[in-house]
């Protein structure tokens, strides 16, 4: 068996090379984590609401890359069954988130039925809040 240094860690934890990892992940610096932060989203952004999920879009919050904060209240179900929701959530937001405009900061608020939602349904739901909200970047060619 290889060492760590070549397969990028133990076999069958990470299979991708050392160093191309860092693209999969979800740093703390894409995450709104005051209350301050949440409530700024709140009062001064604009709400998109669906079925499963309610996006609030605040557009303008500096150069840097989007930011997102999850809610998802004891309505959506137990803790695992919140946990699961989030962490659909943030790998939904995680994939999306080289297409979204600069300086954005968004709030996911996860509704009941988004706990029996599969991730495919979260993510499809996601993009379609995601276009009425105008937050994608354009496209040029």
């Amino acid at each position: 068996m290889p060492d760590d240094a070549t397969t990028g860690g133990p076999e069958g934890r990470n299979p991708l090379p050392r160093g191309s990892s860092a693209r999969l992940r979800f740093p703390k610096a894409a995450r709104l984590t005051q209350t301050a932060e949440f409530a700024r989203v709140r009062t001064e952004g604009r709400p998109v609401h669906g079925k499963m999920i309610t996006l609030g879009v605040l557009k303008g919050c500096g150069p840097d890359e989007g930011r997102v904060g999850i809610v998802t209240s004891k309505r959506v179900g137990n803790a695992v069954i919140r946990s699961r929701v989030r962490r659909r959530l943030r790998e939904i937001f995680r994939a999306m988130r080289p297409r979204l405009i600069p300086g954005l900061w968004l709030v996911v608020v996860a509704k009941s039925p988004a706990a029996k939602a599969t991730s495919a349904a979260l993510g499809e739901e996601f993009s379609q809040l995601a276009q009425r909200g105008r937050i994608f970047r354009e496209i040029t060619t």
